[in-house]
């Protein structure tokens, strides 16, 4: 057993399992009587229920908000026309992304109070990995696409004023999920139903997790890979995008001319602002998984399975959270979002966004598709 990945984190997604800790336990202490303390950890539960509640109350609350701030962002940008632009049509799609992540929560939490047995089959079981691997690789290529749009658009704006519209938004739009599915399907065979005794089944020790063959194939290393490819080489190509961005918006601070030239410095401004911090909640809420997966992944001590499971807990918080922040960034830092939610949503009296509209919308004209045109909507 010593050949496998202790701590049930070794692929790219937080999917919950401690086999790997009892495994380790049960090799340090052989023919050991367990205290009860031990059991606690390996049979059940994951965790002591001081854990399990807080973290099951915490993952309730963000799938509230961001299944209501994620169908808000959807509606807007499809029920209001001036929400239509290029950059709002990838955070639609990156909202429907996040949408779809949250279809895994309910046995996200099954798998933390009872990871064995796995009671909804292996189809299910892949299913699960697969789409929340392909979202979570959605993600990232919407906002690496986003970025690249921004960048032609503030740096060379006539250019993308002929390359970028919408029909080619759409096309790139279905070819990164095209792309992101494609890239995840190896799990569809590197995970299945497990048993701690696969000549023997026992149903009450299945589990949902990495086939044997996945790892002696050494195809689950090289999805790690993949996984770890996924999210440092886009980080590397953003930090390149945003300081080429920065530099050309202050370069070029005092050489916008004309009534409109105030409008647009704000434009951009809004858009980097809000992009930036969108890039940012992305890698804060990814980095320590990435980092504790490898840190642990070859884990024999059982003190190492265990905190490792602790890395894994908190990731999964982390990977929910990445899911419903955006609505509430865009709410928090666009004028122009929080009008279009009123208009939904009528609520506390009139609005009036057209002062809003009017205040961002000079640089739409401008250099499309400039960063107006991104924060127009969202």
């Amino acid at each position: 057993m010593r050949d496998q990945p202790r701590h049930g984190v070794s692929y790219p997604l937080p999917m919950l399992n401690l086999g790997g800790v009892a495994e380790t336990m049960e090799e340090d202490h052989p023919g050991e009587h367990l205290t009860d303390d031990h059991h606690l950890y390996y049979r059940d539960t994951l965790f002591p229920n001081s854990i399990l509640i807080p973290v099951t109350i915490i993952c309730l609350l963000l799938f509230l908000v961001g299944v209501a701030g994620n169908t808000m962002t959807i509606l807007i940008i499809q029920r209001f026309k001036d929400m239509k632009t290029t950059t709002n049509l990838y955070l639609s799609s990156m909202a429907v992304s996040d949408l779809v992540i949250f279809l895994s929560l309910p046995f996200h939490l099954y798998r933390l109070w009872r990871y064995v047995p796995w009671i909804f089959g292996g189809l299910l079981c892949r299913l699960l990995h697969y789409i929340n691997e392909g979202c979570t690789y959605a993600t990232i290529l919407h906002i690496t696409a986003l970025s690249v749009e921004r960048y032609l658009a503030i740096c060379f704006p006539l250019r993308a004023m002929a390359v970028v519209t919408k029909r080619r938004v759409r096309y790139v739009i279905a070819s990164l999920w095209a792309f992101a599915l494609l890239s995840a399907a190896p799990m569809l065979v590197l995970v299945g139903v497990e048993y701690d005794n696969n000549t023997h089944p026992d149903y009450s020790t299945r589990q949902c997790k990495h086939t044997a063959y996945a790892v002696s194939s050494g195809l689950l290393h090289t999805m790690i890979w993949v996984s770890t490819a996924y999210f440092f080489c886009p980080m590397l190509c953003l930090t390149f995008l945003y300081g080429s961005i920065g530099r050309k918006l202050w370069r070029s601070r005092n050489d916008l001319r004309g009534p409109s030239a105030s409008g647009r410095v704000r434009a951009h401004r809004q858009t980097v602002r809000i992009l930036a911090v969108v890039v940012l909640a992305f890698a804060v809420c990814w980095l320590p998984f990435h980092i504790g997966r490898n840190l642990f992944t070859h884990s024999d001590d059982y003190s190492e399975a265990q905190l490792s499971q602790n890395f894994n807990v908190a990731s999964m918080v982390l990977f929910y959270l990445s899911a419903s922040i955006n609505p509430v960034l865009y709410n928090l830092m666009s004028r122009k979002y929080r009008a279009a939610v009123h208009r939904l949503l009528p609520l506390g009296g009139p609005c009036q966004p057209r002062p809003v509209q009017q205040r961002l919308s000079p640089g739409e004209h401008v250099s499309v598709p400039s960063s107006s045109k991104s924060f127009t909507g969202v």
